[in-house]
């Protein structure tokens, strides 16, 4: 190698070094990245609400969901960031504020399931043309929307259905981490227990915008770009979010089973996402079978779970577990969500009165009889120390009258 093309290999280096800098700039310079930061305390207060009024006191504190939304997208928006530069996937600046107002006014809604990929980068790719024909006559949209007629709807297809598969791994991975208990009335008007999943996660993804420095070194890369154009990175906040309600099997499974779906909807929406390249009009045909996809998705998780009998639920033998409080001495004996606590210092129980008085029997160490998730019966010991939670911090269905009369029905 040369010297001549040590300097060219140098100067590309420093070039890209350069640009990967500003990327990370331009990322903590959108809007997005401090909106959601109220957005995902306003679910955190909503949550502590319904939590406090089904078990008189908060299970996680009103910044879960803050944490939550600004660490466990990381490592996957990283690794398809990757894939994403591999391929040369762009978009064009129009099309970014387009997608980004899209994504704010479904916000409003704090549904995060409008949230998805799916509804926010689909409703966008079908308005994009609208726009487009709005054009005419319409200088704002040239001054909002800055080169909006530039976007490549098959290589915008093609990300969106690589946002799909995304979004199932995040639901897959995380979305069952730390759901939040609560109770409903059933139609007998018993106390039933339900968990609830209200996810949003702030995902980096790096991206090239038409219009910086960089200049692509095969004409397939970025994506269809063939004529010399140069562009810049961009870190994109992507917003994923995600909602589900279980009362009819564990949080995990259910949720997992969801988040399989998603990537399986991903998977077949890669061969209309594919023909659109030489048929424009598959970019569309990809958007609704996506859209009537995640839809049925939802539907058939719900009439899943509606068909189940309640799995948490009273039960004429033990008690079971809805949840434990973080930090608990539950929590630290590794009691799971779901488990049936059979005896506690060897007392059968039935009621959270008859754990309770167990529990009193020895002030200063307990030990309990558990039937796990495989069925099998195990046995937790654990010391008892002044201050620990009267009842280990462990969250069961009420069965007092007076909690049958405050259990709240909710959608």
């Amino acid at each position: 190698m040369n010297i001549l093309t040590l300097k060219v290999v140098s100067i590309i280096v420093h070039q890209w070094f350069i640009e990967g800098l500003y990327s990370i700039g331009r990322f903590f310079l959108h809007p997005f990245v401090y909106f959601f930061l109220i957005y995902s305390f306003v679910l955190g207060f909503i949550r502590v609400k319904r939590e406090r009024k089904s078990f008189h006191i908060r299970v996680y504190d009103a910044f879960e969901e803050i944490r939550f939304t600004y660490s466990k997208g990381i490592a996957v928006g990283l690794f398809f960031s990757i894939i994403s530069l591999a391929f040369g996937f762009y978009l064009s600046f129009g099309a970014i504020v387009l997608w980004t107002l899209v994504t704010f006014v479904f916000s409003l809604t704090f549904r995060p399931r409008l949230l998805s990929p799916v509804i926010t980068v689909g409703t966008t790719i079908l308005l994009i043309p609208i726009f487009i024909k709005w054009r005419e006559g319409n200088h704002w949209i040239d001054t909002f929307f800055v080169d909006l007629e530039k976007i490549n709807v098959p290589v915008f297809t093609l990300l969106f259905v690589l946002f799909i598969v995304l979004e199932g791994i995040l639901v897959y991975r995380t979305g069952h981490l730390r759901t939040s208990p609560f109770i409903i009335k059933s139609q007998r008007g018993l106390p039933i227990g339900n968990h609830a999943a209200k996810r949003t996660w702030l995902v980096p993804f790096l991206l090239f915008v038409p219009g910086g420095e960089l200049e692509s070194p095969f004409t397939w890369w970025p994506v269809f770009s063939m004529n010399g154009e140069s562009f810049l990175l961009l870190f994109l906040p992507l917003i994923v979010g995600f909602e589900q309600r279980i009362q009819g099997s564990l949080p995990k499974e259910s949720i997992q089973t969801t988040g399989k779906r998603i990537i399986w909807l991903g998977i077949l929406c890669l061969i209309p996402g594919f023909l659109s390249i030489w048929v424009p009009l598959f970019s569309f045909i990809t958007v609704l079978i996506a859209l009537i996809g995640h839809e049925f998705i939802t539907v058939k998780q719900r009439m899943n779970d509606d068909s189940a009998s309640y799995y948490f639920s009273k039960r004429d033998q033990g008690l079971i577990i809805l949840g434990t409080l973080p930090n608990s001495p539950g929590e630290k004996m590794g009691l799971k969500v779901g488990e049936i606590l059979l005896k506690a210092n060897g007392k059968s129980v039935k009621s959270k009165l008859e754990f309770y008085e167990a529990l009193q029997q020895n002030r200063a160490y307990c030990k309990l009889e558990v039937k796990g998730l495989n069925g099998e019966i195990r046995y937790v010991k654990g010391a008892l120390y002044e201050g620990s939670h009267h009842e280990l911090g462990i969250l069961f269905v009420p069965d007092d009258k007076k909690w049958e009369k405050e259990a709240a029905s909710i959608s």
